[in-house]
């Protein structure tokens, strides 16, 4: 395994055509080319869109991409091909982007948000005002992880409750109810348990894990059965997949879902076209199904057509759409089964935007 505090390049493949690779043009790549030349890198974004964000082991914020709107939160609107300092601090600690806008926590705990907000309040400050530079959701520090869907987001405080805030047009807020109409400008718990140990967004629908290891899922459930519950009912409310404690990571993407249980194995299930799945074929699946049977998973991050995972000792595994390089092996070609991409054991985490992906390794 790669020590934590071993210095960490940030590296790029895939589409691009507003610089979201990084890498100071927009000509895309199929195998994967390093940012810049620093080695300081420390957390991406997750989330899937054409911005994109990197924290650096100092603490500093840094974005690159789309910035139309704001949402690169440089305070204009202008794309940037290489990456780009937030401001000036240096406090911190994850990011989170999806859609047109960002989120982000800084190590005291408090919460901040930039980008689109006019239609949905998907920024969560109360306002439907466009954001060009980070702002402060509420005065309160107690926010630990924070994910983004479409338009849509989740987060989790330090308390182990769970809010939601934006778009909630198949229920993908949890809070029992769903509308094309309907939405939350603003942080609202979903439920009272305060036993939430991390959460996942896909484009409408979310997945959860409790402190217990159970698994839950809600939102939008098209005929991919993107939730896991062996049906293609859209959800309002958090249901709980199986009835197994055992789940220990999960990723939701686009159509498909992808979490790793307490034992290693690696499990999949929802859409199937272009092979997300990694089982071999292309066929949708309503309820998990194992990805071989390697106990060796330790990491999972799911695009909107793609996924990619990293195993226990290093090496970084892709599959699914490959029409854009974003599988990393120099051609455009789909797979349905986990490819390693590269021949190096030091990856350590991962992101996939709109057909780019970025990725930290020592």
């Amino acid at each position: 395994m790669v020590s934590p505090s071993a210095p960490k390049t940030l590296w790029s493949w895939g589409s691009q055509y507003k610089g979201q690779l990084g890498l100071g043009d927009t000509v895309s790549r199929s195998s994967p080319v390093q940012v810049g030349t620093v080695a300081t890198w420390s957390t991406l974004a997750t989330g899937s869109n054409s911005s994109r964000f990197g924290i650096k082991s100092d603490g500093s914020l840094w974005a690159w991409g789309y910035g139309v709107d704001g949402r690169l939160g440089l305070g204009d609107t202008v794309s940037r091909s290489s990456p780009v300092q937030i401001g000036a601090l240096t406090t911190w600690s994850s990011v989170a982007s999806g859609g047109p806008h960002a989120l982000g926590i800084k190590i005291d705990g408090t919460l901040w948000a930039w980008g689109t907000n006019t239609t949905y309040g998907s920024l969560g400050d109360g306002t439907l005002i466009n954001r060009s530079s980070p702002v402060q959701i509420g005065t309160l520090g107690t926010w630990s992880s924070v994910t983004v869907g479409n338009s849509g987001n989740s987060a989790l405080k330090s308390d182990g409750t769970l809010w939601s805030w934006g778009k909630n047009y198949f229920g993908p807020l949890g809070l029992g109810t769903a509308g094309s109409g309907l939405t939350c400008s603003s942080p609202t718990q979903v439920g009272t348990l305060a036993t939430w140990r991390n959460v996942s967004a896909g484009t409408h629908n979310r997945l959860a894990i409790r402190t217990d290891g159970t698994l839950w899922a809600w939102g939008r459930n098209n005929n991919n059965g993107q939730l896991g519950l062996g049906d293609i009912i859209h959800r309002s409310s958090p249901v709980q997949v199986g009835t197994l404690a055992t789940w220990s990571i999960a990723s939701s993407g686009g159509d498909h879902s992808l979490a790793v249980k307490t034992d290693g194995t690696l499990w999949a299930w929802g859409g199937g076209a272009t092979g997300p799945l990694g089982l071999g074929d292309t066929i949708a699946r309503s309820s998990p199904v194992q990805i071989g049977t390697l106990t060796t998973w330790s990491a999972v991050c799911t695009g909107t057509y793609s996924s990619l995972a990293i195993k226990t000792n290093g090496t970084l595994w892709g599959w699914g759409n490959g029409s854009s390089g974003e599988q990393g092996q120099s051609d455009t070609v789909s797979r349905s089964s986990p490819v390693q991409v590269g021949t190096l054991a030091t990856w350590t985490s991962m992101a996939i935007g709109t057909n780019a992906v970025q990725a930290i390794r020592a």
